[in-house]
């Protein structure tokens, strides 16, 4: 019982630090901002000594198999990643502030204007596993968009997200006008159970995980989910291609970062160009010690192909593998894509405009490259400052979430004493619906 009251505790601690954000000005979320990374700045040392403490825990979880090795790579801190953490912060600093902003205004009579306003969403709730540098990233956008957040991590980087939210809290301390009880880390398995549970306090969940995380999440909670569930991104080489730049294109998108989520999985190729192309693809992704999986056509044209099941095109690797399929056409791409793909990031290669219009269109993803690799897929490359995640929901926000992820919108009515009885009737006053610039 006294954990449920804990958590209940401070998710309605949060809810009214909520209110007292959305009253903050930028300037004095720019201050905070400032503060945190000064902060940072200051104790990385401490920092990084922690996340020692982390890594040579994770190494014995390893070893056991009770976690992954890409999970592993994403733990570690050093003092480069933390200058990028310290600019990062600095980046959303430098970005307009997302509140109350007018997004749109209307005369409905005279003296009865309405203005549809941006405003935060409230109190947001971060689940993620292992990445500890996801914490300032959070907490920046956080608080430039006056929204209240409690975060849970992976227990593998315990020791690092708490250090990492005592220096972020007491870089906020000294900021007089920033509320208490606005970010908040949580710290065991049953608290995310419970933490499931605040619908009254808890406006948004963003899970960033496997699979098995998103779904739990979305299976568990009554509160507004956004994020993704796979990250089974594809590459199609249209007949068109450059091939060259193709080559260059998809082994970037492979393994710049394998255990990213804007990884490429599933490479499509045209039926016209397989013959050419394919020995040289396969051979530059072995030689960066990639494993290739292929259909019958891939098997028959490069030998020693490990045979590309069903469930290989539902797959999301997060390592150096990859399954290649070869389409008769750019339809047959779109339909595989749209098929199994999890609506994250998908790119067709080719010089055809026409074609280039068709997969832009047709294909039903938050992110459709052309000619470009998938892993541009990210809120810093966007110009977002950082993001809390990705998502492949079709409301609210989609693709990198950045600040205006971050905010929804009110409707704020000006009058005079008007009532409705006074538009009511065939003899009723009539509204102007005039838009005000």
């Amino acid at each position: 019982m006294s954990v449920v009251l804990n958590i209940e505790t401070t998710a309605k601690n949060a809810k009214n630090a909520s209110y007292k954000l959305a009253s903050l000005d930028t300037e004095i979320k720019n201050r905070a901002l400032e503060a945190i990374a000064l902060n940072i700045e200051k104790n990385k040392e401490k920092i990084i000594a922690a996340n020692e403490l982390d890594l040579n825990e994770a190494q014995n979880m390893v070893e056991k198999g009770n976690l992954s090795t890409s999970l592993y790579s994403r733990l570690k801190l050093d003092e480069d990643k933390i200058k990028i953490m310290i600019q990062g912060i600095y980046d959303v600093a430098k970005l307009e502030d997302p509140v109350n902003k007018i997004i749109g205004a209307v005369e409905l009579d005279q003296d009865l204007e309405l203005y549809k306003v941006s405003c935060p969403l409230g109190v947001i709730g971060v689940i993620f596993e292992s990445r500890p540098d996801v914490v300032p990233q959070i907490v920046a956008l956080a608080v430039k968009s006056s929204n209240a957040v409690l975060l849970k991590g992976g227990i593998e980087a315990f020791n690092t997200n708490k250090i990492l939210i005592e220096v972020i809290t007491e870089a906020l301390n000294f900021i007089p006008e920033f509320p208490k009880n606005a970010i908040n880390l949580l710290k065991t398995r049953e608290d995310v159970a419970e933490m499931l549970k605040m619908d009254k306090f808890i406006d948004l969940i963003i899970p960033r995980g496997g699979n098995s995380l998103v779904k739990y999440i979305q299976e568990n909670t009554k509160i507004p989910v956004l994020g993704h569930a796979d990250g089974i991104c594809h590459i199609y080489t249209d007949e068109m291609a450059d091939l060259a730049k193709s080559i260059k294109i998809t082994l970037d998108s492979k393994i710049q970062y394998p255990s990213a989520c804007n990884a490429v999985e599933t490479i499509l190729v045209h039926e016209n160009i397989a013959k050419n192309y394919l020995p040289c693809l396969i051979r530059e992704l072995r030689e960066k010690e990639v494993t290739v999986k292929g259909d019958k056509t891939v098997q028959d044209l490069v030998s020693n192909i490990i045979t590309a099941t069903e469930d290989d095109w539902k797959t999301e690797y997060s390592d150096k593998t990859v399954s290649i399929k070869v389409v008769k056409d750019i339809y047959e791409a779109i339909e595989h894509i749209n098929n199994y793909g999890s609506g994250h990031t998908d790119c067709i290669i080719t010089e055809n405009k026409e074609n280039i219009e068709i997969f832009m269109n047709l294909v039903d993803s938050a992110g459709v490259y052309h000619n470009v690799s998938t892993r541009f897929a990210d809120g810093f490359r966007y110009g977002l400052g950082a993001e809390v995640g990705i998502s492949t929901n079709k409301t609210h926000a989609r693709g990198p979430v950045g600040l205006e992820g971050l905010v929804i919108y009110k409707y704020k009515l000006f009058g005079n004493g008007q009532t409705v009885s006074e538009y009511s009737g065939y003899a009723g006053k009539k509204f102007k619906h005039t838009k005000i610039k």
